[in-house]
């Protein structure tokens, strides 16, 4: 089922947002995940590259970490974008809620959405934004 936002909601997310989990990033440059990490640093935000077959490299000025937990509690991470399949998205959003105290998104990536794992953390007063890129919406939000 096709997920509608307001555009106010999704502004407001990138507005606010300063520090992002990238799950599931990958260090090729065709990857849509790489892209995304590399756009979305290109405009300000501090990405933290999360993928375990990578931990311990350099990306993006950042190490990247294995999972939601390894990233140091010194680091307020306020969104977490999802770059894996829907079916797998439940385990991350339960990590990223009891690994990550200040997060404030749990945003979905084009064709990703899990309505249960999106309950879990609407529950917990963290917004939800599912089937959405933020490398798409942020040049049509905010330039």
């Amino acid at each position: 089922m096709a997920q509608t936002y307001d555009d106010a909601f999704i502004r407001d997310i990138l507005d606010t947002t300063k520090t992002i989990a990238l799950v599931g990033y990958s260090e090729k440059p065709e990857r849509p995940s790489h892209r995304v990490a590399n756009f979305l640093a290109s405009k300000g935000y501090r990405v933290i590259p999360v993928n375990p077959g990578q931990a311990g490299k350099e990306a993006l000025g950042e190490t990247i970490v294995a999972t939601l937990s390894d990233i140091p509690d010194e680091i307020e991470v306020d969104m977490v974008d999802i770059f894996r399949r829907s079916d797998a998205v439940g385990p991350v959003v339960d990590e990223a809620l009891a690994a990550l105290p200040n997060l404030k998104t749990i945003w979905m990536q084009l064709g990703v959405e899990n309505e249960d794992a999106a309950a879990t953390a609407e529950a917990k007063g963290v917004k939800v934004v599912m089937d959405r890129c933020p490398a798409i919406e942020h040049p049509r939000l905010i330039g």
